[in-house]
């Protein structure tokens, strides 16, 4: 009987997101790819357009948190979808693109921190980066972030937390796009002055580079004021566990991919395959364990099993290096896990995610 109880709740956010969430979500990236396709400098132009057209999952999925606050959605989806693609583009300009330097993915990536910092001027994001002109690209998703968490509540309550991740994913992401012979003695260095001890330095970085923790907060705030204690809960949470899951799942299925590549992956750093089972098993069991002191508990527990079948669902999650692991994750996922996995498997095959 309960577990008929907790699948009814489940429908209760997966129909209203697929329905009502993911076209709002596709109205907002038909927006700014609109804007994109006018960037002045070609180069800018297609990076932004691939980080639209490639990593649109990356906005659907964070959308979810809309829901957390449906009286909010359009306004929780509207930030999450302008941070996002923020994040997208960016990381796309510090991958894609050669001849950068550390200095300029710095200043690229303190357009993220103005998103959710009101105290940062405008300025010139691109500083000595080897393309320019982006018509205002950057200006625009930039203010679309802030004018919703202007109009957010609770905003001040989150406002320092937020910021604080965000600086955390900005060091991440100059770190991990330096050469390749500092990026690893450059993160592990930033990772000992953390002062985190329970966890390894790639799976540090890891959760340094979710942005699930920020719309949480947006979601949150969106609802009215935040009490530090729920703030602390929901961060005990989710940084590490659940953000930590969230990228280890997205490195995972990336692995072969990155191998060919030479492209850094964090799970690569498990000395073997059956540590990384290990590895992500804790972080699974952590993050579930972590929801429990929540204050809508079934709501992030939907989060992490969305999480396992999205990412799971992927034909990447199937090849003879993954597949083993990846059903041992959606087994200690559970029944939930199981038929969200089918339900993403659907979606895939009619294009929607």
């Amino acid at each position: 009987m309960s577990s008929v109880i907790s699948r009814s709740k489940d429908y209760a956010v997966i129909f209203p997101y697929i329905l009502r969430i993911l076209p709002l979500v596709d109205q907002e990236l038909a927006r700014w790819r609109c804007n994109a396709l006018v960037i002045p400098a070609a180069e800018l132009k297609k990076q932004a357009l691939a980080s639209i057209a490639n990593k649109r999952f990356h906005c659907q999925g964070g959308s979810i948190y809309a829901l957390y606050t449906p009286s909010q959605a359009e306004k929780l989806v509207r930030f999450v979808v302008a941070l996002q693609t923020i994040s997208d583009y960016l990381d796309n300009l510090c991958d894609r693109v050669p001849g950068a330097s550390e200095e300029s993915f710095r200043q690229l990536h303190k357009a993220m921190l103005a998103a959710v910092d009101f105290s940062i001027p405008k300025q010139d994001w691109y500083g000595s980066y080897p393309y320019q002109n982006d018509g205002g690209y950057l200006d625009g998703l930039i203010e679309a972030s802030r004018q919703v968490l202007a109009l957010l509540p609770g905003y001040q309550d989150i406002r320092a937390k937020l910021i604080k991740l965000v600086q955390l994913y900005t060091d991440l992401q100059v770190y991990k796009h330096i050469e390749e012979k500092e990026r690893v003695e450059k993160l592990v260095k930033w990772f000992s002055a953390s002062g985190k001890s329970d966890i390894y330095w790639w799976e540090f970085s890891a959760a340094c580079g979710s942005t699930l923790a920020m719309f949480l907060l947006a979601a949150m705030a969106a609802a009215g004021p935040v009490a530090e204690s729920e703030i602390k809960a929901s961060l005990s949470c989710y940084f590490p566990w659940l953000c930590g899951l969230h990228i280890l799942l997205d490195y995972f299925i990336d692995l072969d991919e990155d191998k060919k590549h030479h492209d850094l992956n964090f799970v690569s750093y498990y000395p073997s395959l059956l540590l990384a089972e290990k590895g992500m098993l804790r972080f699974l069991e952590e993050a579930k364990k972590g929801t429990a002191n929540l204050p809508r508990p079934n709501f992030h527990r939907l989060v992490i099993m969305g999480l396992l079948a999205l990412y799971l669902s992927d034909p990447k999650a199937y090849t003879a290096e993954c597949l083993p692991l990846a059903q041992k994750l959606l087994q200690a996922g559970g029944p939930t896990a199981c038929w969200l996995h089918r339900l993403c498997v659907l979606l895939r095959k009619m294009g929607r995610i």
